[in-house]
């Protein structure tokens, strides 16, 4: 906490945070987290088993871990400090030395709750899901800090979809910090959905390391929030360890979305597919920075790195960078990244085709969007996906005259 103090917020000077605007939030105060409250029909497409956390805070109420398969442990954070083994939290220990990782640092101090969620060798884990909820509560805006961990040991496989939900209109800050640990062989589905209120601030950091022969599976659907940043951090130290990480960047309104990967090949013949698209209306805007470092010695490895962005209003703005550092020979390795508009010539077809203005705008969109979930290849995971994609797609022309 003392190293956070000091190093204090980013500014534009940090090249980590340049498209991250945090002047607005050094100037607020946030109070210590109580039970928000919204309506339980929130969670009724919800299955279990589910863990559900109610402003940062574990809801033992609305948590349901029936049909939780064999082999499988997921347990609230509060509930592993409390236990006498010390090994049980020892993901609390890391530290983390760099001043532009100030949200890292104020986590590792105040961080009192997660989700640890844990896969024995060999289990099949089935789909696991992770709640967590902001909703208006007594005593103004607050800050909560999480910390999770999804481990899965040699050859286990299991699906886990997050739903970062809004509960209510409110304004708190969630800061999370997620780490992710593949043991070899291990197979990971991991979807993650930003849904938050138009008010809040998600801080979101995941921290991952991929074992010899494992593979993660990853989507990140950013739908919500005023301001919302998440880093994606992955090692892929294991050999023929694979990675293949979509995203959707949705910001309409005023939102800004900033998304920032850092992939880190490190074994050899690791791969690493990443496909990520952005959309940008009203006066919203949306950051990517795609960063692959190919090591030394990380001979084999295929990396490759799509970023196509819509500007679907002339108030809105995309920023996009792609970075290849590569210092291994016997590579295959390629990044593109664009940002234009619509296409007007498949604008006029669909209209030629007796289209409505609206509706082809809206084909478009979920064509270009929905290339993302192919990452999957669960068809009931693909499509539950989809659905809450389209929804969200349904306001960019609210958004765009916003």
């Amino acid at each position: 906490m003392e190293a956070a103090l000091q190093a204090g917020l980013p500014h534009a000077r940090s090249e980590a945070w340049k498209y991250t605007p945090l002047r607005n939030l050094e100037r607020r105060r946030y109070a210590a987290p109580q039970p928000g409250v919204f309506d339980a029909a929130l969670l009724a497409t919800i299955p279990a088993p589910r863990l559900v956390f109610n402003n940062g805070r574990y809801d033992a109420a609305l948590s349901d871990l029936s049909g939780l398969a064999a082999g499988v442990s997921l347990q609230p954070l509060s509930q592993l400090l409390a236990d006498e083994d010390a090994r049980a939290s020892n993901i609390l220990e890391r530290r983390y030395e760099r001043p532009e990782e100030v949200f890292a640092r104020v986590n590792a101090a105040l961080a009192e709750d997660g989700a640890v969620l844990k896969v024995a060798s060999g289990a099949q884990g089935g789909t696991v899901r992770l709640v967590f909820v902001g909703a208006p509560a007594q005593g103004g805006d607050a800050a909560w800090h999480l910390r999770n961990l999804i481990e899965l040991q040699e050859g286990a496989s299991l699906s886990v979809i997050e739903h970062q939900l809004g509960g209510g209109e409110h304004s708190h800050l969630g800061n999370s910090l997620s780490h992710v640990h593949l043991s070899p062989r291990a197979t990971l589905a991991h979807a993650r959905v930003q849904d938050e209120a138009i008010g809040a601030v998600s801080i979101a950091r995941t921290d991952a390391v991929l074992s010899r022969e494992s593979v993660y599976r990853r989507l990140d659907l950013e739908l919500g929030a005023a301001l919302s940043r998440h880093e994606l951090n992955v090692a892929l130290h294991g050999e023929a360890a694979q990675l293949h990480a979509n995203g959707v960047l949705l910001a309409t309104g005023k939102r800004h979305l900033d998304t920032r990967l850092g992939i880190d090949h490190v074994g050899r013949d690791s791969r690493c597919d990443l496909v990520w698209r952005g959309m940008a209306a009203g006066r919203s805007r949306a950051a990517f920075h795609g960063g692959i470092l190919i090591r030394e010695g990380a001979d084999g490895t295929a990396a490759m790195l799509s970023n196509k962005n819509l500007l679907l209003s002339e108030g809105a703005e995309i920023d996009t960078q792609p970075v290849l550092e590569i210092h291994a020979d016997e590579v295959q390795a390629a990044h593109g990244a664009t940002v234009g508009q619509l296409d007007a010539n498949a604008l006029f077809y669909l209209r030629s085709r007796g289209l409505p203005a609206e509706q082809a705008r809206s084909l478009l969109t979920a064509a270009f969007c929905r290339e993302t979930l192919s990452v999957f290849d669960d068809a009931e995971l693909r499509a539950a996906l989809e659905t809450r994609l389209d929804a969200a797609l349904n306001g960019l022309d609210e958004g765009a005259g916003a």
